[in-house]
C-alpha cells in the first residue's frame, strides 16, 4: 500500500528497460500458451507457476517503489497465469497484491472488492492464514479511508474513534490466525499501529510498529523497515515529538538508501519538511522539501515534484 499521509527507483532507466523486456517476453509467452490447445504437461504447469510467482514478486517490488500503474500491469499478468494453472495459493496472493495496488491508485471500491474476493477464496480453500491476511488488508484500507475522511490530530473525533475501535476489535481476532506466520503478523502489527495512532494512543502505536520493525529488520526487508520507521515518525510528529520524529525519518531514509528506493527517499524527505515546518524550522523545511523535489524528478515522478514544488 501507498506511503501513508503522502499518501521508479533511482536506477530507473535500467529497471524500466528490464521491465519492458520482461513484459514483452511475458506477452509473447502468453501468446504461445494461448495458441496451444493441447493439455499442459506437468512440467509446463510448473513453469507457469514459477513465472506467476516471479512476476508477483516483481509487481510487489514495483509497487513498493511507487510505480503503481506499472505494478498493476504486472500483477494482472501474474493473475492470468495463476488462473491458467488454477493454483489456489497464487490466485489468492495475486488478488491480495492487486487489491493493495488498486488502493494505492485511489481505486478504493475496486480494491476492497478484490481483497474481499481473496478472503472468500482463501476461506473456501481452507487457507486460514491467507484469509486472515486478506481481511487484515481490508481493515488497513478501511482505517486509512476513515482517518483520511476525518483528519484530526486525535484520530478524527468521537465518530472516527468509534469506527477505529471496531476495526481494532476485528483486527485482534484476525491476528490470532496469523500468529504462526511472522510476515503476516508483522503486517498485522503495522495495521494495529495505525489503529492506535488514529486513537491517539502514541505509546501503544509505536510499540506495535516496533514489533513489525523487528521482523522486517531480521528478514532484511529493507523497504518494509523503512515504511515502519516512516509511520513511527508520523506517530511521534502527531504526538508533538518533532526531534524524535526526525530521528525516525533519518532511519527510514537509511533503509531506503540501502534498498535504492527513490520513492521512499523522496517521501521521507517530504515528510521531514512537514515535521520541520511544524517545529517552526522553516528554512530547514524548505531544504528538505527541495531534496524531495530533486529525487522525485530524478525518478521521473514529475507530477509529485511539481505538486510539492508549487508549495515551496
Amino acid at each position: 500500500m501507498k506511503r501513508e499521509e503522502l499518501k521508479m527507483n533511482n536506477d530507473g532507466r535500467r529497471k524500466v528497460n528490464r521491465l519492458f523486456f520482461f513484459i514483452f517476453h511475458f506477452s509473447f509467452f502468453i501468446f504461445l500458451l494461448s495458441c496451444s490447445s493441447a493439455p499442459k504437461k506437468a512440467t509446463e504447469i510448473f513453469v507457469i507457476r514459477n513465472t506467476a510467482a516471479n512476476q508477483l514478486n516483481l509487481a510487489n517490488e514495483t509497487a513498493a517503489h511507487g510505480r503503481y500503474e506499472e505494478a498493476l500491469v504486472i500483477v494482472d499478468g501474474a493473475r492470468q497465469l495463476a488462473v491458467s494453472a488454477d493454483d489456489p495459493l497464487l490466485r489468492i496472493k495475486t488478488s491480495m497484491s492487486r487489491g493493495n495496488i488498486l488502493f494505492s491508485l485511489g481505486r478504493e471500491s475496486q480494491a476492497l472488492q478484490e481483497l474481499e474476493s481473496a478472503a472468500v477464496e482463501a476461506d473456501a480453500a481452507g487457507e486460514r492464514v491467507l484469509a486472515a491476511q486478506a481481511r487484515i488488508y481490508i481493515i488497513r484500507a478501511s482505517l486509512m479511508q476513515l482517518t483520511a475522511e476525518n483528519p484530526a490530530d486525535n484520530g478524527g473525533g468521537n465518530a472516527a474513534a468509534a469506527g477505529i475501535e471496531e476495526y481494532k476489535e476485528s483486527l485482534t481476532r484476525e491476528m490470532a490466525a496469523v500468529r504462526s506466520d511472522q510476515n503476516a503478523s508483522a503486517e498485522a502489527y503495522v495495521t494495529l499501529g495505525m489503529a492506535e495512532k488514529g486513537l491517539g494512543n502514541w505509546a501503544e502505536a509505536e510499540s506495535a510498529l516496533r514489533r513489525a520493525l523487528d521482523v522486517h529488520v531480521k528478514d532484511l526487508s529493507l523497504e518494509a523497515a523503512a515504511y515502519d520507521w516512516f509511520i513511527i515518525a508520523s506517530v511521534r510528529s502527531m504526538a508533538g515529538n518533532y526531534d524524535s520524529a526526525l530521528e525516525a525519518l533519518r532511519a527510514a531514509i537509511g533503509y531506503d538508501r540501502r534498498a535504492e528506493n527513490g520513492f521512499g527517499l523522496a517521501s521521507s524527505w517530504q515528510a521531514a519538511g512537514d515535521v520541520l515546518e511544524k517545529a517552526g524550522r522553516a528554512e530547514e523545511a524548505r531544504e528538505a522539501w527541495g531534496r524531495a523535489v530533486e529525487i522525485y524528478r530524478a525518478i521521473s515522478m514529475q507530477d509529485l515534484a511539481e505538486k510539492l514544488e508549487g508549495q515551496l
